[in-house]
Order: C-alpha cells, then structure tokens, then sequence
C-alpha cells in the first residue's frame, strides 16, 4: 500500500533523521498553517489568530503549488534510511500532501458546497472565542482581524461556487439563521468581560458587518445560486478509492470493503434481535427499540443527563486497568454550537496539542431546535435514549475521544500530534463502545449477563449505535459510486441501523459531503484485529490495558502504521 518502504529495522539513523524532522517542520511553517491559519489557532500557536484563510480562487491554486513543490522535495527523501518513528512521520506528511491535492483539484468542495464559507468563517472566530488563552481583550482583537476580512471569504464564494449539488444549498441555508444567531449573542456574551471600550466599539461594528454578510449571503443563496444549482455530490469510485488510500492507509476494493460493511451489520442485527428476545421474547426488535427510544430524558434535562455518567465511566476504567488516564480532569458538556448543528449529534471539542494555556475539552451535544415540532423533537429525543447515552458518552469521552486527547502529548513527534486519520480517532472511540460493554461496564454485580435487563438496554443501546455506524459504511460507499440515491439511503438508515426517519435524513446529507464516513466501524475492525493479533504476540503476557496504552500513545495514524510499530510486520488490517 505505502509507496516506499520501511527501514528494516527500528533503529535511529541520525543523520537522515535530524534532515528529516527539518523538512517536516517546514510543511508547517511554509504550507499546513500558512494557508490554515484557523488549524494554528486550534492546535494552539497563536501568531496565527489574526489571520484568516483566503478562500479566493488565486489562493487555491496558490495551495495547489505549494503541496506539490512540497511533494517533489519529500520525494527525494529516502524512507527506508529513517527511523522508524521518523518513516510514520514521512508517511503521514505525504498522504496528507495527496489527500488535499485530492480535495482541492477533484472533489472540488471549495467549488461546490456553499457551507463551507459560512461555517468556515464561524468555525475560525469560535476557535478564538471558545478557550481564554489570553485576556479577552487580547483575544477579541483577533476576532476583529478576522472578521474584518469576512466580507471576502463571501466575496469569493459567490465567484467560486459553480452548480452546487441542492442538498449542498439546503444544509447551507438551513443553518444561516443559527449562525446569524451566534454573532449575535454568543460572540458578544464571550466578550462581556472585555473592558477597552474603543476595541468593544470597534468590535460592534466587526460583528454587525459579519451578520449582515451572512444575511446577505443566505438571500444570494436563495436567489441566484439555488436555481442554478444542479450538480451532482457523489465524489465517484476513484476519488472514492484515492480518499481511502490518502485519509486512512486503506487499499481494500470497494467490492470487498462493502462485503465488510454488510457481514458486521448483519452481526450487530442478529445481536440486537438476541439481547431484545432476552428482554422480552414475546416482542419484536422493532417493538423492544420503540420502547427504548421513548425512554429519554427531557430535552432540558439532557446535558445533564450526560454530566452523570462521566464520574462512573471513569471510575470504572482506572478499577478495572482498562487504560491509563494522564488527568483527572472531566470535559465540559454544553450545547453544539449553531454551525455543527445540522450534521451532528454530538461532538468532542478538544484543545489543540501545543495549547499552553487553556486546557478546556468541551463535550458538545445537539438538543432540539425551539422551531421544531414535537414529532420532530421526539424524533431528535429517540437518539438520546438511555442506552445510547452511555456510548456516546463512552465515545466521546472515557475511555473514547477525550481519553485519546489526553494522550496526545505523549506522541512521539509533532507530526503525530498534528496529522493522523479518522479511522484512527473515531475508530478508537467506536470500539470503545463495545469494549467497555465487554469487559463488565453496566452489569449489576452478581447478576447472569443475560438476564440482566439494565444491561441488556445498555447493550441495545450500544448495538443501535454500532448499526447507525454500519449503515454509514454502506451508504457512504453506494451513494458515492451511484449505487444507491439519496431516498434509498435515508430507507437504509432506517430500515437496517434502525435509525427514526429525521436522524436517518440526517446522517444521509451528512454523508453527501462526508463520503468517507465508514471510518468509525473500518476503524473498530482493524482495532480489534490489531488486538487480537496482538494477543497472539504477547501470548500470557497480554495486558488489556497495556494493549491500549500502547495504541494511544502512538497519536492518531492509520492503524496500518499503528501495527508496523506494535506488530513489526505488514500483516493485512482486515
């Protein structure tokens, strides 16, 4: 799969090494933040907090230079005369050069998907406003900076966006009137404590604008680019497969990926149908999810519903050695913000790895809309059950995202704290889910697994979340390769991952700009064949929790590169 080999063995060659880690830093420096100001200001390297992306057409093509004058200059870089740690690094650096050569000359979001201004320009002020880093004087004079230059990144969408694909214009527009809302009173409250008066004034001014360009642009969406909006969002196979092989290390034909994909979720259906037949034999699956799913907390109650079970999660992983945690610290649970509203239900904000200040992990989660009707609330409410809230705090947080962040200072270079792959980090907090259940989280002391019925819930609730994420394997691949439309995907998501109808219209246009989002159950399959064969390897002298240490403090690469440092061979992922 990699184009160039491996050293033969793990031994540092300094020399190669040191010219190296030079030229990393410099993809950094003079490519990955330089056009990405708003990633410098995640990952916590604040000289770039005044600066905004450019998002006009001379700017991309500028990128599209810059990454293969960068490709040609990794090119003579010979990997096999690296370390080991040193050839994940060039491995990650060139795959992340082609997956964004890939985005930006073939799937082309930047030419099709009028979110991606919108949400850009809201995403690079709440980077500034969501941590205090520095005083809030300080840090609203960036937001300032950065939103005097808004008016260009809408200048620059109306001259780039060329036959959107509807769907692209619906989410976009579906979500101006809360993005208008959080310039309005969530940018003001963040700064209430700014005293230089002037710099409020100028702020006022700023943000008034900021607002006015959005109205503006949600009416130019409506007007002139919906009615010329008929493009297509599948990405097709082959950017399919080049996406694959750039974000996650994985070279599996589709064919075989998708016979995959469906033997993991007729496995979770026939587990689901077993645990509900244990529940109650004289009902139907479907019967005993209905009754699940009506068993929710109240949407105001929800947040802290999630703020309960944090304190048990974690008790049970340090009790029973599943992972090391490096703080005791818990994450803050509050609502999404407006912009990451629409595509999903809930979210882990954490800190950039080279933040030195604030420290803050933000657990986001979507409650329903005060427009919506009580169906639609209900509908919304039915993905909050009891037992999904346990894996998703489990996902999100211990031992899932939040846990892994933790972690995150402790790879082995910059590189890794900085470039990896979703397959890796939402892998990761998908198995989670499953292993948490599997090693006794939930069960009532003393009590027959199959006959306890809190447990069983939790399990139901673990193996709906699992078939949501097997139905996003399928659909993402069979929409995007014209197997399968948009209609026959939201019937899937409802029909096989047992999903209500608005959360399955939900994941469905979520999957029309995030095609590749089957990386949460190709992630758990490679894990646990990582884990197993690891098993293998150590024989008794296997530790669960040393198992899991050992993955994490490895960043967040490819699994593939994971098992050449764990495993010491090419062994196949799946």
């Amino acid at each position: 799969m990699t184009d160039t080999p491996f050293p033969s063995s793990p031994k540092d060659r300094p020399s190669s090494t040191a010219g190296f880690v030079a030229l990393a830093e410099t993809y950094f420096t003079d490519y990955y933040f330089k056009f990405n100001p708003s990633s410098g200001t995640q990952a916590g390297f604040h000289e770039y907090d005044s600066q905004l992306e450019d998002y006009s057409l001379a700017s991309i093509q500028k990128q599209i230079g810059s990454l293969k004058k960068f490709k040609d200059r990794l090119s003579l870089v010979q990997p096999a005369t690296l370390s080991w740690a040193n050839a994940v690094d060039y491995h990650l650096i060139v795959n992340d050069i082609n997956a964004r050569l890939l985005a930006l000359e073939n799937i082309r979001a930047w030419e099709k998907n009028p979110d991606f201004y919108s949400s850009g320009i809201t995403g690079s002020i709440f980077t500034i406003m969501s941590r205090t880093y520095a005083p809030p004087d300080e840090r609203l004079k960036s937001v300032i900076a950065r939103e005097k230059q808004a008016p260009a990144v809408f200048q620059a969408a109306r001259e780039n966006l060329k036959n959107s694909p509807p769907i692209y214009v619906e989410v976009a527009a579906s979500q101006i009137p809360g993005l208008i809302g959080f310039f309005q009173k969530d940018v003001p409250e963040a700064f209430k404590d700014a005293k230089d008066q002037a710099l409020l004034k100028e702020f006022a001014a700023t943000n008034a604008k900021v607002m006015d360009e959005l109205k503006s642009y949600g009416e130019w969406m409506e007007k002139d680019l919906k009615p010329l909006s008929h493009g297509d969002f599948r990405i097709g196979a082959d950017n399919y497969r080049k996406k694959l092989l750039y974000d996650e290390m994985v070279d599996i034909p589709l064919p075989r990926l998708l016979d995959i994909g469906m033997a993991n979720l007729r496995l979770n259906q026939q587990a689901f149908k077993d645990a509900a037949a244990k529940i109650d034999p004289s009902k139907t699956p479907q019967q005993i999810l209905a009754e699940l799913e009506k068993d929710h907390p109240d949407p105001d109650k929800l947040l802290q519903s999630f703020r309960d079970t944090l304190g048990g999660l974690k008790n049970f992983l340090q009790q029973k050695h599943i992972v090391k945690l490096p703080s005791e610290v818990l994450p803050i649970i509050e609502e999404t913000p407006p912009f990451a509203r629409a595509l999903t239900f809930a979210s882990m904000d954490t800190p950039g790895p080279f933040e030195k200040v604030a420290k803050e992990a933000y657990f986001n989660v979507t409650l329903p809309e005060p427009t919506w009707s009580a169906k639609e609330v209900e509908e919304h409410m039915a993905g909050f059950n009891r037992g999904t809230i346990i894996s998703t705090a489990v996902h999100e947080a211990y031992p899932g995202h939040y846990t892994q962040f933790l972690w995150v200072p402790d790879a082995p270079s910059k590189v890794r704290k900085l470039l990896g792959c979703s397959s890796n980090a939402e892998g990761w907090a998908h198995y989670s889910e499953q292993m948490m259940l599997d090693e006794g989280y939930g069960r009532t002391p003393g009590t027959d697994a199959d006959h306890d019925t809190a447990f069983l819930k939790l399990r139901l609730g673990q193996l709906q979340d699992a078939l949501l994420r097997n139905a996003r394997f399928i659909v993402g691949i069979q929409m995007h390769t014209g197997k399968m439309t948009f209609d026959e995907g939201v019937e899937f998501f409802q029909k096989e991952g047992y999903q209500s109808h608005i959360n399955g219209l939900r994941e469905t246009r979520r999957g029309t700009s995030d095609p590749t989002y089957l990386y949460y159950t190709l992630g758990k399959l490679e894990i646990l064949k990582l884990r197993d064969d690891y098993k293998k390897k150590m024989g008794n002298k296997f530790s669960l929790e040393e198992f899991h240490n050992d993955f994490l403090k490895q960043g967040f690469p490819p699994v593939k590169l994971v098992r050449k440092v764990m495993l010491g061979d090419d062994s196949p992922v799946l």
